[in-house]
């Protein structure tokens, strides 16, 4: 087995063993040495089984360094083992920049990995890098963040539907106001697709109040890293403090300081966050943080990679090339901030269900 370029942690996590009710296509001597394994698929059981992922060689590549994709290491480590793939590399360069994010991705082909799950560092420009890496013969899905758009040039896209989870963010913390007051929204990148649509995520929630609840500000540009945030959020309260009922996050960074700095303050203004960090999680059964609505990257690299194998084997086809597949949000709040895992876990099994009946064709 090839070492990664750096090297993947070792996974713990167990993961579900694909369902499938018939036997997978078992290739006899009096076949064409060239034919392919075949998947087996079966509609309404979720069954598109790997008969042998072990020339799939796959590349989790985020846009740069962040907590957000830390999951991707212990899922891409536990879907090699779990599915046979020859590997599972993680890989990321040290700045979100889109060349060089192309370069790295050269070099890990060049290295023979055929698939990749990519998470583009600019959402305008990714798309050429997705055609030229098929192009190639390599197979690509976007995980984690779709191109700008409308147009998806790699097979797939599995991402949080980043409106519909700011939304649902915004409608807890306008919850948790009581329906009425001033709300302020800090987010990530204003350049970022992601962003502009947790930006209309939220304001279809404000919307909906009829007036009651006013958005004071939104805050962009401060998920560079915590210490960016940090003074951000504290400057925020130190000049409008006072007239804030509720905050609400949408990008990892800008949540943390907000807990932070509402706790330190003593702050009445109440919190929604996203993901789940431990000093989230830890306000949140403090009862300093209202909610967090978190994602599900672990699904993001667990069916990713296994779609790219049966995708790149050729046992599986794509039915709408570019299609977009929400891979789930989910509200925490005290009442389930231990046991809302189990959501997430259901949800990933329900998107490999999705895959095999209605994303993929297999047989």
């Amino acid at each position: 087995m090839r070492l990664p370029i750096r090297a993947v942690m070792p996974g713990v996590l167990t993961l579900a063993v694909l369902l499938a009710s018939s036997a997978c296509t078992v290739k006899t001597s009096g076949e064409p040495s060239d034919e392919r394994p075949r998947a087996t698929g079966k509609a309404g059981h979720g069954g598109a089984e790997l008969a042998d992922g072990s020339g799939t060689e796959v590349a989790l590549v985020p846009g740069g360094a962040h907590p957000y994709f830390q999951p991707w290491k212990k899922a891409g480590a536990a879907a090699e083992k779990a599915y046979g793939l020859g590997d599972v590399a993680f890989d990321e360069t040290a700045e979100w920049d889109q060349q060089k994010q192309n370069n790295l991705l050269s070099t890990l082909a060049a290295r023979g990995y055929n698939a990749f799950g990519v998470f583009g560092v600019s959402p305008t420009d990714i798309n050429t890098t997705f055609a030229d890496l098929k192009s190639q013969g390599l197979t690509v899905a976007s995980l984690g963040s779709c191109p700008a758009g409308g147009k998806n040039e790699a097979e797939f896209c599995l991402s949080t539907n980043v409106e519909l989870a700011a939304y649902k963010a915004a409608r807890a913390a306008i919850g948790a106001m009581g329906g009425k007051g001033t709300l302020v929204h800090l987010t990530g990148n204003n350049v970022d697709a992601n962003t502009q649509l947790r930006m209309k995520g939220v304001s279809k929630a404000v919307s909906e109040t009829g007036g009651k609840v006013r958005l004071l500000q939104t805050i962009t540009d401060i998920d560079k890293d915590l210490q960016t945030a940090q003074k951000a959020v504290s400057d925020l309260l130190a000049a409008k403090g006072s007239k804030i009922q509720g905050i609400v996050a949408t990008a990892y960074n800008p949540a943390v300081a907000a807990a932070d700095a509402v706790r330190s303050a003593g702050s009445p203004a109440k919190v929604v966050a996203i993901d789940d960090d431990a000093k989230i999680l830890g306000s949140i059964r403090k009862g300093t943080v209202t909610a967090t609505v978190v994602q599900n990257p672990v699904a993001q690299a667990d069916i990713g990679a296994w779609a790219l194998a049966l995708l790149q084997t050729g046992q599986c086809t794509v039915r709408e090339p570019g299609q977009i597949v929400d891979s789930g949000s989910f509200v925490v709040t005290e009442s389930n901030v231990d046991t809302y895992d189990n959501a997430r876990k259901a949800k990933t099994e329900q998107l490999r269900k999705q895959f095999a009946d209605q994303v993929l064709t297999c047989g």
